[in-house]
């Protein structure tokens, strides 16, 4: 799978996990280099107090588009550190 934004590929792997329609992928597979950290974080009933990342793509800033959970839920922690995206990011195989 990959995440892109602006034409840009900014994840990209063959092991990502699927919630419900997100996919998480490892956090070794996202380009760091495009992650801004965001002061949000939000709760989910399931996994947990998400953090999130604005996302950078040459100069064109996507605020609080990725998240991950650094502390999921017992039933979540398989996704722990991992990165998944807001819907305007395409996800495609």
């Amino acid at each position: 799978m990959k995440a892109i934004w602006h034409n840009m590929v900014i994840a990209e792997s063959t092991h990502t996990i699927v919630i419900g329609r997100q996919h998480y992928f490892p956090p070794e597979t996202v380009k760091r280099e495009v992650l801004r950290p965001s002061a949000m974080h939000t709760v989910s009933p399931l996994e947990g107090e998400a953090s999130y990342y604005s996302i950078n793509v040459d100069g064109h800033v996507n605020l609080h588009a990725a998240w991950y959970y650094p502390h999921p839920s017992p039933e979540a922690a398989q996704i722990r550190y991992y990165i998944t995206f807001r819907e305007d990011i395409s996800i495609t195989e």
